[in-house]
Parts: C-alpha cells; structure tokens; sequence
C-alpha cells in the first residue's frame, strides 16, 4: 500500500472553506487537490478534488486516438460524484442543441456560448460520466470528488474573461456538437455498493457498508482507495478521508456500516 501525495492547485475559482481533513491552508483558495500515483505520468487513472466558489472554463477533452496523433500517451474520459452542493449549483454537460463548429465558434469568442450548454442542476451523490467530446462546465459552489483517465490535456473553449489561453481550433476539432447524455448519469444512494463505470479505460466501484467486501475485485491490479467518510480500512491501516492509497489488491479493504468510499482500476 502506497499513500498517495496530495498536491494542492490554487485556482481563482477555488474556495478558502476547504474541508479541515484535507488540511489548513491559511486561507489559499484552493482549487484542486490531485493525488500523485508513484508511477507519475505512466499511471493510466488521476483522481482529484475539486472545490468551486464560481463557473470553470467550458472545455472539451479528446479520445485517445486525437490524443495520441498530437503527442500524449491517451486521451481525457472522465467522471465526477459531486459530494456537495450549494443551492443553485449547476453542472453543465453538453450542449442543448445541434450547432455547427462554425457557431459554435462564434458562441465561444462573444461568450454566448454560455446559454449553449445544458446546463443542470448539481445535488449532492449525483454522478455524471463525460465522454471523450463531451463539451462541459463546472459551477460554482460544488465540491467534487473527479476520477479521469491521467492526462493534463484540456481545449479551452471560453473562460469568463479569465487571462488564460483558448484552444478554439483543437475543441472544436474534437467537440461532440450536440446534447450528450449519457446513461451513466446518476443520483447516487451514498448507502448503496455498485459499480458506476465499467469502461472503456477504467472501472469505478462505489463502496458502502460493511456488506461492500463481497463486491471487491479479488485479482491483482493497479487500485485508487478513496474515502469519501470515516471508518474505512486497509486491512489494519485507517485510511481517512482527505487521502488515498495505490493498492495492489482490493480484498484488504473493510468499511464501517455507516462508511462509503470509491476504488477505481483501469480496464484491461
């Protein structure tokens, strides 16, 4: 067992009123808090958290095959269980209705494309799954556990006047123009063992319970534990919430009744 470093990302987007289990930052707006896996860039899963106080970029991610033809080892799926949300919280994940690259263009350099996306409201325990293409946004007043393919490669199509680059040629050459559900989506009983994501580049298994063993993967792989409460285990060790472990093996983990927890592996 490995306990994952946390790094800290200051964004100006981010909050001071970070959950004390994740530390004391002195009143930094943190951001983000990703956990370095020890095989740094080869490790194919990146799990952070992030805390909003206002709207993220709109961006879009490339598959791997995109991804691959300009350089990087994969391509960006990924997921987010917001685990709370202020009144008025939104996400928004896709767009509301067919457009062309040529509008949406357009949308994205005199900002409105802001009322192009479908946005909707963020509850705590929903779950939403971002396809590779899948134009999204992150609202403001959210805290957000994130499991993603790991890669840093993120086209920025607009940014609320934010002194940073857009990547307007590379989103839209990449960019689902259109709604995207996806059956993933969810609303989570946070008491509940099920499987969120079964592919196509990572599995995740949300944990609950004392009765969540008889679901662990009994096979040797490259595991992400991630608490999401107290009273959660590697075999002797307390892993707490605020941390998270590589693991070898998945069937030294056991949670109190009242606990929950993610483990995430990626899908051979």
């Amino acid at each position: 067992m490995t306990r994952l470093e946390p790094i800290i990302v200051e964004k100006p987007w981010g909050r001071t009123d970070i959950p004390a289990d994740f530390g004391d930052f002195g009143g930094r707006r943190i951001g983000e808090i990703w956990f370095a896996h020890p095989r740094g860039d080869s490790a194919e899963i990146l799990v952070k958290f992030l805390f909003t106080s206002e709207r993220l970029s709109i961006q879009v991610h490339p598959d791997d095959t995109t991804a691959r033809a300009a350089g990087y080892p994969r391509g960006k799926e990924e997921c987010w269980l917001v685990l709370d949300a202020e009144p008025g919280a939104e996400l928004g994940v896709g767009l509301r209705a067919p457009t062309t690259p040529a509008a949406l263009r357009s949308a994205a350099l005199d900002g409105s494309i802001t009322g192009m996306i479908d946005w909707r409201p963020g509850r705590t325990d929903d779950f939403i799954y971002n396809r590779a293409g899948t134009i999204h946004a992150i609202g403001g007043g959210l805290t957000i556990v994130e499991v993603q393919q790991n890669i840093d490669c993120t086209y920025r199509l607009y940014d609320y006047g934010r002194p940073r680059a857009l990547h307007l040629d590379a989103a839209l050459a990449v960019a689902g123009l259109g709604p995207r559900p996806d059956p993933r989506d969810t609303h989570i009983d946070g008491a509940q063992t099920r499987l969120l994501v079964d592919g196509p580049a990572f599995r995740l298994l949300h944990l609950a319970g004392t009765g969540a063993d008889t679901a662990l993967p009994r096979e040797t792989g490259e595991f992400t534990f991630i608490p999401l409460s107290a009273g959660c285990r590697v075999g002797t060790e307390i892993i707490a919430f605020g941390q998270a472990v590589a693991i070898d093996r998945a069937d030294g983990i056991s949670l109190r009744p009242d606990a929950r927890a993610l483990l995430c592996w990626p899908r051979e």
